[in-house]
């Protein structure tokens, strides 16, 4: 193929956003001109992505669609390149995105211009992190996302935005920084930052260790790991509807994205070295962040802490380097990218009614709002992993990879799954079920149509692929044992060298 799709699906969103920057602003009245231009933008880019997902060879672990050229003369190529692993990130991506701006026409009262803006200019940054085949290009896109989603939360978030945005950007900034400076010791081993032609070259042993704690300090604050998650709930809370939505299902999953394209595939040796240690802060996640969730009386915190604990379940998953273990955490990713948008949407249909996030503002909800509190429930047994759903084939993966690996940290990890059923089973129970006391809440309504097209979108998926994960697996097959049969000579050449 010769037209340039990665680029025109990687660029489109930014095109549709100069085009809402010519709309006239309209006094007193919806700026309908942007409204259209987003919504048309990111359907034409999501159809642009199934097209690219129908033409893409599954039989193949070689990066498809190539463009390539320099951009800063015999040093950084802007090139571009997917395989089975990065085109499902991207799907993912073009889907949601159109998601979030619908969901906010209505909930943005202030700036909505300005704020469709932000949503399309990160949609570019977020495809260009999944196509990037060049470090410095992957480096620019990573870190630029950190701005319009800065900008939305310290803009459009609630009363506490500033604090929260300011602690999300440094977080993420600060561990990137060690990024950038592994980078450069690349090209200084290497003399390249072209992603293919390092796996070639392959790093000395005696490096990775450093570059790989480097690469691993960034990544892990973007899933978010243990100990350096404490941004993640804050950010969640201030942030409106469709930021949450739009860094729970796509964000986060970068971190994971990097792990698998950089940590195991450049850094083989010291992946198998520091594997205690991923064992080790991801059964932590899983059963402490569900711990804390127990004990949330906010539902947008409590979406958060259970997005901590099935991020445990994907760094788990990916260093395993069994085939099981990282098809089943790209998977969770997946999965969890849909889950968690839709549960933060359903949050969000709450709050637009009344303005609380408080669990205790609820109660028998399902007598006035019984379309709602079905397809919340939906979303509810999809999130602690109920056969049938989405959730439940990334985690059985999962924990049969880390079964084979490690009885133990499989069996505490499968503590995660009860304690996923208790939080979202005590949320359900305390904001739908019971006597419907509370006066304010009479006058609420239930769903309108594009609330519940939406919700109902998901929700379809999040079945269809718990029943027929079929296509997503067929994707990322080849890719996976490619990326497995390079680790395992990788780490028995390293072994024979020894």
């Amino acid at each position: 193929m010769n037209f340039p799709i990665l680029s025109s699906i990687t660029f489109l969103p930014l095109i549709g956003a100069f085009f809402i920057l010519l709309t006239k602003e309209e006094k007193n009245e919806t700026n309908k001109g942007a409204i259209y231009v987003s919504i048309f933008t990111t359907f034409v880019n999501f159809f642009l992505t199934l097209f690219l997902w129908y033409s893409f060879d599954k039989s193949t672990s070689d990066f498809q669609f190539l463009e390539e050229f320099f951009w800063i003369s015999g040093f950084i190529k802007f090139k571009f390149g997917i395989d089975g692993i990065s085109i499902l990130f991207i799907l993912l991506t073009a889907f949601i995105t159109p998601i979030a701006v619908i969901s906010c026409i209505n909930s943005v009262k202030v700036r909505l211009k300005e704020f469709l803006i932000a949503i399309l200019i990160l949609e570019t940054f977020m495809i260009g992190v999944f196509c990037s085949l060049d470090l410095v290009i992957f480096y620019l896109f990573f870190e630029a996302g950190l701005i319009p989603m800065f900008l939305i939360i310290g803009i459009w978030g609630g009363s506490r935005r500033i604090y929260s945005a300011f602690k999300f950007f440094l977080f993420t900034l600060l561990g990137s920084v060690l990024m950038l400076v592994a980078i450069i010791s690349i090209y200084w081993i290497t003399g390249t930052t072209d992603v293919t032609q390092i796996y070639q070259i392959r790093i000395p042993a005696e490096y990775q260790y450093l570059l790989w704690l480097a690469f691993f300090s960034s990544f892990a604050v973007k899933l978010p790991m243990w100990p350096v998650h404490t941004w993640l709930p804050d950010a969640h809370v201030e942030a409106p509807t469709a930021g949450s939505v739009i860094l729970a299902a796509i964000l986060l999953k970068m971190g994971g994205y990097g792990f698998l394209r950089f940590s195991v595939g450049m850094f083989p040796v010291a992946s198998e070295y520091f594997v205690p240690l991923i064992f080790l802060l991801s059964v932590i996640a899983i059963i402490y962040t569900s711990l804390v969730a127990l004990m949330q009386d906010d539902m947008k915190k409590l979406v958060a802490y259970s997005s901590i604990a099935h991020m445990g379940f994907v760094t788990l998953g990916i260093f395993t380097f069994n085939k099981q273990g990282i098809e089943g955490s790209i998977l969770q990713m997946l999965s969890h990218g849909l889950i968690s948008a839709a549960l933060f949407l359903c949050v969000g249909v709450l709050y637009d009614r009344i303005h609380s996030r408080l669990i205790n503002s609820y109660g028998g909800i399902v007598n006035i709002l019984p379309k709602y509190s079905f397809i919340f429930m939906v979303f509810v047994l999809a999130a602690l992993g109920i056969p049938g759903t989405s959730g439940f084939i990334g985690e059985f993966l999962v924990l049969v990879g880390a079964f084979k690996i490690n009885f133990l940290i499989a069996i505490l990890a499968s503590t995660g799954v009860i304690l996923a059923a208790a939080y979202m089973l005590w949320l359900s129970k305390r904001v739908l079920f019971g006597k419907l006391e509370k006066n304010h809440l009479k006058k609420m309504t239930d769903i309108n149509i594009s609330e519940f097209s939406i919700l109902f979108t998901l929700g379809a998926l999040i079945i269809l692929f718990g029943f027929y994960p079929e296509p997503l697996l067929e994707t990322i097959h080849v890719s996976v044992d490619n990326l497995i049969n390079n680790y395992n000579s990788e780490i028995s050449r390293h072994l024979a060298f020894k």
